[in-house]
């Protein structure tokens, strides 16, 4: 199997023999791509089979012999560390009679992959090393590769591990390349694991990811991050200064794409007018407090205090607040050995923003941290999904790295497991979920530059779904 030729995403609604629910229109999306349990069924036969997705961070195994396992719809992935710069991929699945090797996560013992039914063993190449009684199997004459763990196609990018099921995939090189650049200049690699949820979503995968695809939701949703902003959209002012309108989105083949504030991110010293009360570098501080304490990842208390160190201090002729915030950030981490994005204008503009990796993979990056979503599909409910918040940040080099684990969020209401802004942002998904299985929606509307994201994702996923 493998998709359609590169090139400009169908803009055609995608099957031509597809229901009307199914379609992509110009300016919105038909309901049932959200709801159908038959678009769901074709999104795992033609999508998540052929295409490349993130499977797990490097930090989930990183020693020899860690495995981790990812499940995606109906097909379980084995993820090993062969050895110190190789990681294999197999299907997670026992050739004698089909048990699943692995669960969850851990570490086999004595670098051998063995089933718990009947004690078959690998070796962590996937090479067979034992068959219990094996002169009844093939009379008598099978072979250790007749028995090999089937390998699934991997790749290892900005401490990712992609997998991809197609054995005619295209390379990966070609499928990460128009984004490639900028996640590198992110320091994304050099980042590791501060904290990892898993929190289950009554909603759609697709609803639950295309409610980070935009920033016009942030002066309703979050009001306490854009106060004058929240008072125009509740009809309690005539104006203010939007800061949204600040955001530059952009599109890119394979389904990609990115959002960010250039020189108008909290970094660079933009703070909205209506928020600020008189000193400005209090007025930085404390907006940035709003983000430790709502998140807890991409910017962290350290952060800000680096930010507070500068009072007193003269801002040099030419230079500004946050020029030389940036530069005592640089300065801070450099004396820890601490790696950071590259210094560099296109990479310091995308702080505060998100780069869109396709199909469910989105990575919001500050000043050595990001935070990194990740969705993925119910197996067989369109109307839920399991979203992943990973927080991850680079460390001093004398830091002692921890494995990454999951905790599994039970209520996504509930202050106790999760932040504020999380709460905020997931809180609504339910809501949109519920809206589209109303008989007065046929399909949603989308803003010509605010949500253009949504619409290339789902243009690419045309693509997928409609290749032979």
């Amino acid at each position: 199997m493998s998709v359609a030729p590169l090139g400009k995403p169908s803009t055609s609604g995608g099957g031509a023999d597809w229901p009307p629910g199914w379609r992509t229109m110009p300016h919105g999306i038909s309901v049932g791509r959200y709801i159908d349990p038959g678009f769901l069924r074709l999104e795992f036969d033609k999508l998540w089979t052929r295409t490349w997705q993130a499977a797990a961070r490097l930090d989930e195994i990183p020693e020899a012999g860690d495995f981790t396992v990812y499940n995606i719809g109906d097909q379980s992935v084995l993820l090993v560390r062969a050895d110190e710069s190789t990681v294999k991929a197999y299907h997670n699945v026992c050739p004698h009679r089909g048990t699943a090797l692995g669960e969850g996560c851990g570490k086999f013992e004595n670098s051998q992959i063995m089933c718990p039914f009947h004690g078959w063993r690998w070796n962590l190449h996937g090479e067979n090393q034992f068959v219990l009684e094996r002169q009844e199997f093939r009379g008598g004459q099978l072979q250790n590769s007749d028995v090999a763990l089937k390998q699934v196609k991997v790749a290892v990018w900005a401490g990712f591990v992609f997998i991809n099921f197609d054995r005619n995939a295209q390379p990966f090189e070609e499928f990460i390349a128009p984004v490639r650049d900028i996640v590198e200049g992110l320091a994304i690699e050099d980042m590791h694991h501060y904290w990892w949820k898993s929190i289950p979503v009554p909603a759609n995968w697709k609803v639950a990811q295309e409610a980070f695809f935009e920033a016009f939701h942030v002066p309703m949703t979050h009001p306490q991050l854009e106060k004058g902003g929240a008072e125009v959209v509740r009809g309690l002012r005539d104006e203010a200064e939007f800061t949204h309108r600040y955001v530059a989105y952009e599109t890119y083949a394979q389904g990609h794409g990115r959002f960010y504030g250039g020189k108008k991110t909290p970094m660079a010293g933009h703070i909205n007018k209506q928020q600020q009360q008189g000193d400005p570098l209090e007025d930085m501080a404390n907006r940035l407090m709003m983000l430790v304490d709502g998140m807890d990842a991409m910017v962290l208390k350290e952060d800000v205090e680096v930010l507070r160190s500068l009072r007193g201090k003269p801002i040099p002729e030419g230079s500004s607040l946050g020029g030389e915030y940036v530069k005592a950030l640089y300065a801070t981490a450099a004396a820890q050995q601490r790696p950071m994005p590259k210094p560099v204008p296109e990479i310091l503009g995308m702080w505060g923003g998100e780069v869109f990796i396709f199909p469910n993979l989105m990575i919001l990056p500050q000043a050595g941290n990001a935070m990194i979503y990740r969705v993925l599909p119910d197996p067989v409910d369109p109307d839920r999904c399991t979203f992943e918040i990973y927080s991850t940040r680079t460390y001093p080099a004398a830091a002692r790295l921890e494995r990454a684990t999951v905790e599994s969020v039970t209520d996504l209401h509930d202050p106790e497991q999760l932040r504020l802004i999380p709460r905020q942002d997931l809180g609504n998904i339910p809501r949109i979920q519920k809206g589209l299985h109303s008989r007065a929606m046929r399909q949603t509307w989308l803003a010509v530059e605010q949500e253009k994201l949504i619409l290339n994702m789902h243009q690419e996923l045309d693509r997928y779904l409609t290749a032979e």
